[in-house]
């Protein structure tokens, strides 16, 4: 667990810090205004001078016209995400057509209200959001930790070779705990937001505070079945039952990747198979992120029965790799991302070999990866 450090538990007592944008000085000044109890408020008259301000300070919220002279808002959340894509968006709009609401969100926007906004919803607006751009700033600055152990260690890995193994050893470690330690994170701060609404008798955010507590326990036990794995020093063999393979990827995509549009599954509704469903969740964390970090933004897995196996397709648009590339990558220790450990691949070709499992990749430069695993059915 990460203690804050003093300055930090003050900054959480401040206001919120909030931007408001528009060209119109009475609608500008009356949000201003509204807002002001609650928040620290700033007002823009123009996009220019609202993204100077974000390249010096940071905001929780910027509440944003879209009908504004020289750079509607359209175009300046476009800009407004290069520079800090944290900060949560309401947009507002006079027009209120669905047209521009979908601008607006598919822009990057966080929520849409029509303007004049009423008062008890621009404010809930604002306070929900704020509290939304607390979390994502949490999450990213764990992972931003996360990624630098990882490189200190790499660092510490080339500096010692003769302890190259045990080394080894201890960053495969950070590499698989580093997504699900994230989501633990994640997950723990909206079950703290979720338990203050259960205060309130609210019955509905009283079972989403259950389902999140339960995405956190799968987490856990995943990290807890990694640490055992560390402390036992990787020799004992996992313990092996008949599982559902699919079941198992479904809760990848959603207990590790936060249930990622991107990651699409298809194909068979089951693939019975004997194996250990951490192990396997180890493979498929792997190859997932492996997919996103190369810049994939579609991945199509697809399950399919052939005979006495199942065939597993996965297929990314990513960057895709050499030749010599997937071959480095497939032995270990290569690798072409900065913060990359090299172990991914590696990993899972060893997990699939425990299981009966055969592996090819087909690669290339620009046309993304496609990875096909036939594992051994069960017999019915």
């Amino acid at each position: 667990m990460v203690t804050d450090q003093p300055e930090t538990k003050a900054a959480v007592n401040e206001k919120p810090r909030v931007l408001v944008v528009d060209d119109e000085y009475g609608p500008r000044e009356s949000i201003a205004f509204t807002l002001a109890t609650e928040f620290q408020v700033e007002t823009a008259d123009r996009a220019a001078e609202a993204l100077a301000r974000l390249k010096t300070q940071s905001y929780a919220v910027v509440v944003m016209d879209i009908r504004m002279p020289e750079m509607d808002g359209i175009r300046a959340l476009e800009e407004l995400r290069k520079i800090d894509p944290h900060v949560s968006v309401i947009m507002l709009t006079g027009y209120g057509t669905l047209h521009t609401a979908q601008q607006a969100m598919v822009g990057g926007a966080n929520q849409y209200l029509r303007k004049p906004p009423d008062v008890a919803e621009l404010v809930a607006a604002v306070r929900k959001q704020a509290d939304a751009s607390r979390l994502r700033r949490q999450q990213a600055e764990m992972v931003r930790r996360t990624e630098e152990m990882n490189r200190a260690l790499k660092s510490e890995i080339e500096q010692n070779e003769p302890h190259i193994w045990q080394g080894r050893a201890s960053v495969e470690l950070v590499h698989d705990l580093n997504n699900p330690l994230t989501v633990v994170i994640g997950y723990a701060a909206l079950l703290a937001e979720e338990a203050r609404a259960v205060a309130a008798q609210d019955p509905g955010r009283g079972r989403k505070m259950q389902e999140y507590a339960a995405l956190v326990e799968k987490a856990a036990e995943y990290c807890h079945h990694l640490s055992e794995n560390w402390r036992q020093g990787a020799r004992k063999p996992a313990e092996y039952q008949q599982l559902d393979l699919v079941r198992v990827i479904q809760d990848v995509k959603q207990v590790i990747f936060f249930n990622n549009l991107a990651i699409r599954v298809s194909g068979s509704p089951e693939a019975q198979i004997r194996g250990s469903a951490f192990e396997l969740m180890r493979i498929f964390q792997n190859l997932f992120k492996n997919a996103l970090e190369a810049g994939a933004q579609r991945l199509d897995l697809t399950v399919s029965r052939d005979g006495g196996t199942h065939l597993v397709t996965l297929k990314d648009d990513g960057a895709g790799m050499t030749a010599d590339a997937l071959k480095r990558a497939l032995r270990g220790g290569f690798t072409s991302k900065a913060t990359g450990t090299g172990l991914g691949l590696n990993i899972c070709r060893h997990l699939l070999g425990a299981h009966g499992a055969s592996l090819e990749i087909e690669s290339a430069p620009g046309q993304g990866t496609t990875i096909r695993m036939v594992f051994p059915a069960v017999r019915e």
